[in-house]
């Protein structure tokens, strides 16, 4: 293992303005190209099994960890962090061995719980500053970077109040905060819009996928929740039943076999379909105005014909488009629902 050079998220001062940058630095961690690595592993609470020969590899980037209630996602998350210890098998997280370098694997992530964890009495600074220090900073640098990313997580008005004081979406921002405190190399986040409102969502999936693809730290979502999942992933590991259920990205999952072709008149027109079937295309469905068709030629051949077939009947079209599935579609197909 020798010196590699990676990068580091920072926060600077520049002209009055807090800014976030990307900064090279010398480590003695190994560059690697999965931020977790689990093989065969096992945990269980008694006699039952929470995770069951469990292996994936999970890559850069945003990744969802997607499963119902129960299918391990909580139990995996702890013990890549060395809280829950396995009944067999083992993993890296960031090159460190899980179970053997747990302290340095907690430096280098920032986890946000499913459950609250702020400590009554601390106002929102004190609280995510000694977070900071837990994380491995000097006190002084910690409370800097505490007032930052308070602020970065829109909470910069409340930061003198204590955390029992806040409202459910305020301490979903301040548990995220306290886990980019330190500057992670990764994040696990554990359900994070767990009891947010319909805007309060929407502001916390818009804040991760900034600190993903904005900011480019490396994110691990686990949710039930395949919107979220959609919104700020580009990548899912489908969990059931302490099982790897399905892996990969979203789009490849979301792409329909072959080359069909979704088209959405301005108006209803039955003439349409029967000259795209004329002209050798297959109608897979229709709903309302959008029509889906499958050719055997390419995309581009599919689409010629799809207007020929608009121009001979006199429909106009409004959308064109290559068809795609749900996430949703494809959650159920993986767990062959």
């Amino acid at each position: 293992m020798g010196h590699q050079w990676g990068q580091r998220s920072i926060w600077a001062q520049s002209a009055g303005q807090r800014l976030l940058l990307q900064v090279k630095i010398r480590t003695e961690t190994p560059i690697v190209m999965f931020v977790a690595e689990i093989r065969n592993l096992t945990v269980r609470y008694g006699q039952f099994v929470a995770l069951s020969e469990f292996s994936v590899s999970i890559p850069e980037g945003c990744v969802g960890l997607l499963g119902p209630n129960g299918a391990g996602k909580t139990t995996l998350i702890k013990t890549l962090l060395g809280f829950v210890d396995p009944s067999g098998g083992g993993g890296t997280v960031l090159g460190r061995e899980v179970g053997r370098h747990d302290l340095q694997i907690r430096q280098a992530v920032g986890y946000m719980p499913e459950q609250d964890c702020h400590i009554p009495g601390l106002t929102a600074v004190q609280y995510v500053a000694y977070a900071g220090e837990l994380g491995g900073l000097p006190p002084n640098q910690a409370l800097r970077r505490a007032h930052e990313v308070i602020e970065y997580c829109g909470l910069g008005e409340a930061r003198y109040r204590t955390v029992e004081t806040y409202s459910t979406g305020m301490k979903q921002r301040i548990k995220l905060a306290q886990a980019l405190v330190h500057g992670p190399q990764l994040l696990l986040l554990d359900e994070p819009t767990n009891g947010l409102d319909p805007m309060g969502r929407e502001e916390m999936l818009a804040l991760i996928r900034s600190i993903s693809h904005e900011k480019g730290v490396n994110v691990l979502v686990s949710s039930h929740l395949l919107p979220d999942i959609e919104r700020t992933c580009d990548d899912v590991i489908v969990l059931m039943g302490g099982k790897l259920i399905k892996q990969g990205k979203i789009a490849d999952m979301k792409r329909v076999e072959g080359h069909p072709m979704d088209v959405e008149l301005r108006l209803p027109n039955e003439q349409f379909v029967a000259e795209a079937e004329q002209l050798g295309l297959t109608l897979d469905f229709a709903e309302l105005l959008v029509y889906r068709f499958q050719g055997t030629g390419t995309i581009g051949a599919t689409s010629a014909l799809l207007f020929e077939a608009a121009r001979r009947s006199g429909a106009q079209i409004r959308r064109l488009n290559l068809a795609i599935r749900s996430l949703e579609e494809a959650f159920l197909e993986a767990v062959d629902v």
